[in-house]
């Protein structure tokens, strides 16, 4: 291979690498292992735990309606009790989510009982993409449908964090 060659080669090499869009909103965790969430409503708090140890720490808002346990769909409020981490949305309207298993069995019992459905899709999620929900987000405290919002940087904390299975108990 020749010099110039070689030389349009790397100068390619290195104009492709200009190209990517900033930092990537997937970041790793090698830390201590999360063996499990807690979320304390009134306190509006999030902890990453593990074990007894507090790994970290987060402020958040929740449902428009969060005192109480989610019962129906469109309460407005946020569940309370132990669930799982279930499953994770890149794409999420949010800058990242990552879903709770509400709706158990005893809460899909209790709506049915009531003539009700309970609802779903609760997640911890990051700030709505959207520009209009956003600037609507950032003028109201407790603006979800029943979700934990954190901010943008600590959903990609906690994404890289919390691993799909991790129980996550919610408290009043």
């Amino acid at each position: 291979m020749d010099r110039r060659t070689f030389g349009l080669g790397a100068a390619a090499t290195l104009g492709l690498a200009g190209c990517s869009s900033g930092p990537s909103k997937f970041r790793s965790y090698n830390g201590p292992e999360v063996t499990s969430v807690v979320v304390n409503k009134g306190a509006r708090k999030v902890y990453l735990l593990h074990n007894a140890e507090v790994l970290r720490e987060y402020e958040m808002e929740l449902g428009f309606a969060p005192l109480g346990h989610k019962a129906i769909e469109g309460d407005g409020k946020t569940p309370e009790g132990t669930y799982l981490i279930d499953r994770r949305n890149p794409n999420s309207r949010y800058h990242l989510s990552i879903g709770i298993s509400y709706p158990n069995a005893q809460d899909r019992a209790k709506a049915a009982a009531a003539g009700k459905k309970p609802g779903g899709e609760i997640f911890i999620h990051g700030e709505p993409n959207d520009a209009r929900q956003r600037k609507r987000a950032s003028r109201v405290d407790d603006w979800t449908a029943g979700c934990i919002a954190v901010t943008n940087d600590e959903i990609e904390e906690i994404y890289a964090m919390v691993r799909d299975g991790t129980p996550i108990t919610l408290r009043p």
